[in-house]
């Protein structure tokens, strides 16, 4: 699947960890114009700048509830896509296989640390036009669903972190001390 508007756009710089609007709960989109297809474009010129697969709207300093991914799932079929309000529904606990996987983040870049998430998601929204979407996603793409609607809460992943091992990781972020990863959420 490829979205129209994963092409074209300005690069914009990505919002750090420590910035209020990574914090706080997005607003919902009221608009659906001109301005929101810019930011939509703006999102993924930008993600694949940072050489992430996923990014949230606040995440380039915009408080909107809208993220672009460019993910593959658990089959290899990569999804690109943009969703506008997501929703995010995990499976029930009874059915929840939990993944505990690396995980990074392009507002913490460079480090990363093991974090469990269920190995399947699914997100329903509207794309930039106000039509419904809705993506289903297993391995790697349901990781990122989860940790861009978790951006769109106010929270980084490092805040599903133990205490000391969100401290070990800002302090390699801050230092510099770690290694390069090819792909971040």
């Amino acid at each position: 699947m490829t979205d129209e508007l994963s092409q074209g756009g300005t690069v914009r710089p990505i919002t750090l960890h420590g910035e209020p609007v990574l914090h706080g709960r997005c607003a919902e989109v009221t608009s659906f114009d001109e301005d929101l297809i810019t930011l939509v474009k703006d999102m993924y010129v930008s993600m694949y700048a940072a050489r992430g697969v996923g990014l949230a709207a606040n995440q380039i300093g915009v408080g909107l509830r809208v993220f672009v991914v460019d993910c593959p799932d658990a089959s290899g079929e990569h999804v690109v896509q943009h969703v506008v309000n997501p929703v995010l529904e995990l499976p029930p606990l009874d059915d929840r296989v939990l993944d505990e996987d690396e995980e990074g983040c392009l507002s913490v870049p460079g480090p990363s640390a093991a974090v469990a998430r269920p190995n399947a998601a699914v997100v329903r929204g509207v794309d930039v036009h106000g039509e419904r979407v809705e993506i289903v996603g297993s391995g790697l793409l349901a990781r990122c669903l989860q940790h861009e609607s978790d951006h769109l809460e106010g929270m980084v992943y490092v805040d599903r972190l133990s205490k000391r091992v969100r401290k070990r990781v800002l302090k390699e972020w801050i230092e510099g001390d770690f290694e390069d990863e090819d792909e971040t959420l």
